[in-house]
């Protein structure tokens, strides 16, 4: 599954170039339109002498007016989309925000939010992605959600009140993994874009409407003589409505057909996320059996009807511009044994609703036992395809986890303290340096709560850690930006304080930063820069090198750097001394490597593999280590689970 998911990365990225190129050719037929009306106006104007003296003007030139016309209308479009894209900058939660989503604070005791965080979060640590905040939108009695941002750094899930209160726990499961996987497959950042580019458009029509309106009134109550400049304005305004109607036909026919196959797609991921094709099956026929469907409310609905789960507003009578599949034809196709019939409108009520972390699942286990060899090096074929055993996973993870340590972490001060005391070193002289680097650096509440934590979270098994530091982020995120700077600057302090940061308290330490700046901190977004691994000889070294020293002796190292080496054919990879391989080196290669084409992270993921499975031996610290480097390379790696076999058909093809 995850040269799907490396390909589902390739094809997002293609259908945004083809989506630019749409809106191109679309600018420049609407232009063009605007600017043959005009000169077509301004023919007939200088034809008839009548119009000179009614408007005392002599006759204008043929193109002036046409070549303005047609710069205003493309600075109109252009600037229209840049404002709203502008407007989105916020990522998920400003789109959230702006269809009336109020944010569900992580502490929340409320049972329905709880329920609703509670899916959330299982899905999130299995799909190897930071937990996203949740919105819920309180006034949408329809059943329906969707997943915003520009990346899984940003990203939020949204739920209507009807999602949150009809659904069962298995229909609420599929509906979530659903929006998991227009996360993982790139769908969310080319959804923001699509609401800029049609944006532009639509206000060439409501500019036409606007003029339109005006030269209606305007006549009503204008003498005869000025008559003819309330024509001119009705012919503009209703030229500029046309204009602006047909191009936004064209962009919404453009909107649904990037999105239908990106709703078929998410629904099968999310049947392989929970091997329940029911738990879809069965939301999608309660949106048939509501009154309410999955309609949305709010006047901004309409604009980002391509996002939702479900069909949120009216799109036409015929399919054309549909952004959803038929219901009946999703459903068919996740349960072919449906009768067609929905089932009676229901409510599943507050008092059934668990407030525990993983409910349901009392008594599962998570799987033990040692690492399979075999299996890690096949890690790249789980990036971005978490299964149902990874969310049962996931859910006995977090009800393993002590409650003092849970309620912390989705506290907006515990989640603080949670992070520092994971940084906290073993070593009792060299954690009273930290402790006075802490005293210094935050207020004595979080020292405080810090230093209550810290013997739960030094016991804790090193498998819960990367977990944990996702579970802390909504809370984290809820801070203000003045708690953000104070946090940063502590969290610097407390990481420099030790002189000794491990690689992967390191990596704990860029995965915290790297999912966090983006919201206090203008931060840009990786950009593709490189459609090869050829040219960058010198991060891949940088790399491999560093993870072939975690083998141990340099024999162990060298043999490590050439079974990653073989991975990387046409790339002429170099055994770099350990000096060269500090953590300072080893960023600046992974900022760079982020930048390739996403089809070949694939084998730097392999690569990275192979150089942990070279001695025949793998812990659990190098196995989160993998997953950390992964998330850094944009390839979110589901937990590998103790005891996991390859299955047939994932192994890695040569």
């Amino acid at each position: 599954m995850a040269t799907e998911f490396f390909e589902r990365q390739s094809e997002a990225h293609r259908s945004t170039s083809w989506l630019v190129a749409m809106f191109v050719l679309a600018v420049v037929g609407i232009v063009g339109m605007v600017s043959l009306a005009t000169y077509a106006a301004v023919a007939s104007f200088n034809e008839n002498s009548a119009n000179h003296e009614a408007f005392g003007v002599e006759p204008v030139s043929p193109w002036t007016a046409p070549l303005g016309a047609g710069a205003a209308t493309l600075v109109l479009i252009v600037g229209g989309s840049w404002l709203k894209v502008t407007q989105l900058s916020g990522g998920g939660t400003a789109v959230a925000e702006s269809v009336g989503g109020k944010r569900i604070a992580p502490n929340t005791s409320d049972p329905l939010e709880r329920r609703v965080l509670n899916v959330v979060e299982e899905m999130a640590l299995a799909s190897g992605v930071p937990v996203p905040p949740v919105f819920l939108l309180p006034q949408e009695q329809g059943i329906n959600a969707f997943a915003a941002g520009y990346s899984p750094s940003d990203a939020v899930v949204a739920v209507t009140r009807g999602t949150a209160e009809q659904l069962s726990r298995d229909e609420l499961q599929g509906v979530v993994a659903h929006e998991f996987s227009h996360i993982l497959n790139g769908d969310m950042r080319l959804n923001i874009r699509l609401i800029g580019v049609l944006h532009g458009i639509l206000l060439l029509g409501l500019l036409g409407r606007m003029l339109f309106r005006v030269a209606a009134h305007s006549g009503r109550s204008s003498s005869k003589e000025s008559n003819g400049g309330v024509i001119v304005l009705l012919m503009i305004g209703l030229t500029l409505l046309v204009i602006g109607l047909l191009g936004t036909l064209c962009g919404n026919l453009i909107k649904a057909a990037v999105s239908r196959q990106r709703e078929y797609l998410a629904d099968a991921s999310a049947v392989q996320f929970t091997r329940n094709p029911l738990g879809i099956a069965g939301a999608l026929k309660r949106i048939g059996a509501a009154i309410t469907g999955s309609r949305l409310q709010h006047p901004n609905a309409a604009e980002m009807s391509h996002m939702y789960f479900g069909q949120g507003v009216w799109e036409g009578f015929t399919g054309l511009m549909a952004t959803h599949p038929p219901l009946a034809k999703r459903i068919l196709r996740l349960d072919p044994q449906w009768d067609g019939k929905y089932p009676k409108p229901s409510s599943i009520g507050v008092g059934v609703v668990e407030v525990a972390g993983a409910a349901g699942l009392v008594g599962a286990t998570a799987t033990e036992g040692p690492f399979s060899v075999e299996a890690v090096e096949s890690a790249a074929d789980q990036v971005g395809a978490p299964t149902e055993e990874h969310r049962v996973y996931a859910a006995h993870l977090i009800r393993e986890l002590a409650a003092e340590i849970v309620e912390a972490a989705r506290d907006p001060y515990g989640a603080r303290a949670v992070i520092f005391a994971l940084l906290l070193d073993s070593e009792a002289e060299i954690r009273a340096v930290q402790m006075k680097a802490l005293s210094a650096a935050t207020t004595p509440d979080i020292v405080e709560m810090t230093v209550k934590l810290t013997p739960a979270i030094s016991q804790l098994d090193t498998r819960a850690r990367l977990p944990l530091v996702d579970m802390a982020l909504p809370a984290l995120r809820s801070m203000t930006r003045s708690q953000y700077l104070e946090f940063s600057k502590a969290f610097q302090d407390l990481v420099r304080a030790d002189n000794r940061l491990g690689l992967f308290e390191w990596t704990l330490h860029r995965i915290l930063l790297r999912h966090l700046r983006p919201q206090f901190e203008k931060v840009a977004a990786p950009r593709i820069a490189y459609y090869g691994l050829q040219r960058l000889a010198e991060p891949c070294s940088v790399l491999l090198s560093t993870l072939a020293y975690t083998s141990g002796t340099n024999k162990r190292a060298a043999q490590a750097i050439a079974d990653a080496a073989a991975h990387l054919p046409r790339v002429a990879v170099e055994f770099l001394p350990v000096e060269q391989c500090g953590l300072a080196p080893l960023e600046a290669a992974l900022n760079q490597l982020v930048q390739v084409a996403a089809k070949h992270r694939r084998q730097l993921v392999e690569a990275c593999a192979a150089a942990i499975c070279a001695d025949e031996e793998v812990n659990i610290r190098e196995v989160e280590l993998l997953r950390g480097i992964s998330d850094m390379l944009d390839c979110p790696m589901p937990p590998l689970l103790p005891g996991q076999q390859v299955k047939r058909g994932t192994q890695r093809r040569e």
